[in-house]
């Protein structure tokens, strides 16, 4: 029973208020199920749409890890701040027989656009220069913000944030298993200049479990990447994303190629560093408008994105290259300039990996609350929909009917974390804010059923259709 589940989390006091008629079937939190696991702690925040005032408050001033909904705070904040025309830019100048390319942090930089950048140097009668600037003085400070775990910043959803960006600071790649053997074998495209170290053997999955083997991967700052451990016999590759551990490096050897192409020879160097003040533009590649970057930002819960626009607003609002500390001290002057009182938050980067943030469920209820009052910002329709687009599109809880459809709302993933916040649609046509935090998640595997959903899946799908349906009646449940 869920009142059980309050039970069992902490002190506290949850008063449900109904969102349909009186004549709506009435459901108690009795009759709620299922329990999450002990230890879990639950924050809760309904308000209607029109006034944020809270039908449901459960723990709603709790901070608690808000994982990847803390891009609503970094989207709004860009949303607000920065200008329509805002794009981010990568310029080829030049200052006599030197050259530079001065990057701005564009996260959506390929590789097939800094070829076409360099293709106007021999289309200018520039066969030979002396030195090549890779000029990446936008930002300043981490590269990684604190908190982010140690062990998953190979991969690239913990890529670094970082001025000079190049096809997302991301290589992809596959390892393969043979059969009848305990050899295995990484690919990795030949044009991407990484090296890897393959070290790890290919077992049983019973094998496995014996020796309590798993794959691991680490990594060094000349982007050399390492594997050890075991991976159990698999017949197809396993995909494969590499974090690029430094994007200059990366960067240089990239562009060494695509001269070598254009059949452009360097006399000096190509060198990492801010480029002479008095340059001529040369050519000049832009991303995509802001609202293209913020719905891809918000539907795929893109990680680099928000950390660059993070540091990007701090450059623009303090006039200084744009770091972590600025950012945040950004979007939190924007956010209170616009009567949303972050003061209490924990915020150290922009995408919400780290696990020293924290929010409370009625922090991100104000920011929800403010996207919907303010409908100019299009912010509502760069949020995913449940079971259709986005992280939202196959979450087992709300990818089905009625649910389906019927929530927008940002997701938020991290070790022990499953958040939503955005905005739910009842069957009476009523849209009201939700959040939902959840932390300390931490069932136990052995303990659950085959072909049985996860406690929450169970959870999450029970409580959306009991507010779907209007059918919370009034409680005030104490807990014991």
């Amino acid at each position: 029973m869920l009142s059980a589940l309050f039970r069992r989390l902490a002190p506290m006091a949850i008063f449900l208020v109904p969102f349909a008629s009186a004549s709506a079937p009435s459901l108690t939190l009795e009759k709620l199920t299922p329990l999450l696991p002990q230890g879990s702690q639950v924050a809760l925040w309904v308000s209607d749409g029109q006034h944020n005032q809270p039908q449901i408050s459960l723990q709603a001033d709790a901070l608690l890890p808000p994982a990847s909904t803390q891009k609503l705070l970094t989207a709004l904040a860009a949303r607000l701040y920065l200008p329509n025309t805002f794009r981010f830019s990568t310029r080829l100048v030049q200052t006599g027989d030197d050259v530079a390319l001065v990057f701005n942090g564009d996260p959506s930089l390929t590789r097939k656009d800094i070829r076409q950048l360099l293709s106007q140097l021999p289309r200018r009668g520039l066969d030979t220069i002396n030195n090549l600037y890779l000029d990446g003085h936008a930002f300043a400070g981490r590269t990684r913000a604190p908190g982010w775990p140690w062990d998953i910043l190979a991969v690239c959803y913990s890529a670094p944030s970082t001025a000079i960006t190049l096809n997302h600071n991301c290589v992809q790649g596959a390892i393969y298993s043979q059969p009848d053997s305990t050899l295995t074998r990484v690919h990795v495209p030949n044009h991407q200049p990484i090296s890897v170290e393959n070290q790890a053997r290919a077992v049983s999955k019973e094998e496995q479990e014996a020796s309590h083997c798993g794959l691991d991967l680490s990594a060094t700052r000349q982007n050399t990447y390492y594997f050890s451990g075991c991976l159990p016999h698999r017949k197809r590759p396993l995909p494969l994303n590499f974090a690029v551990q430094t994007p200059s490096t990366y960067v240089k050897a990239i562009v060494a190629d695509e001269l070598a192409r254009l059949n452009v020879r360097v006399k000096g160097d190509i060198r990492v560093a801010r480029a002479p003040s008095q340059s001529r533009e040369l050519a000049r590649h832009q991303s995509a408008p802001l609202t293209s970057l913020l719905t891809t930002m918000l539907r795929d819960s893109d990680n680099l994105i928000a950390d660059n626009l993070l540091k990007a607003l701090g450059r623009r609002y303090f006039q200084q290259p744009g770091s972590y500390r600025n950012g945040v001290a950004a979007v939190k002057a924007i956010l209170q300039e616009a009567g949303i009182d972050l003061s209490q938050a924990v915020l150290v980067d922009g995408s919400g990996l780290s696990r020293n943030n924290r929010l409370s469920a009625r922090q991100l209820a104000e920011v929800i609350h403010y996207i919907t009052r303010h409908p100019e910002l299009e912010m509502t329709q760069m949020l995913p929909t449940s079971g259709v687009d986005g992280t939202l599109k196959y979450r087992q809880s709300i990818r089905h009917a009625p649910i389906k459809g019927r929530l927008k709302a940002k997701s938020g993933s991290l070790y022990g974390s499953f958040n939503l916040a955005g905005i739910l649609e009842d069957d009476s046509g009523k849209q009201h804010i939700v959040v939902q935090l959840v932390s300390h998640y931490h069932p136990e595997e052995d303990a659950q059923p085959e072909n049985v959903p996860s406690p929450i899946t169970q959870f999450e799908r029970e409580f959306y259709m009991a507010l779907i349906r209007g059918q919370l009646q009034p409680t005030l449940a104490q807990s014991h």
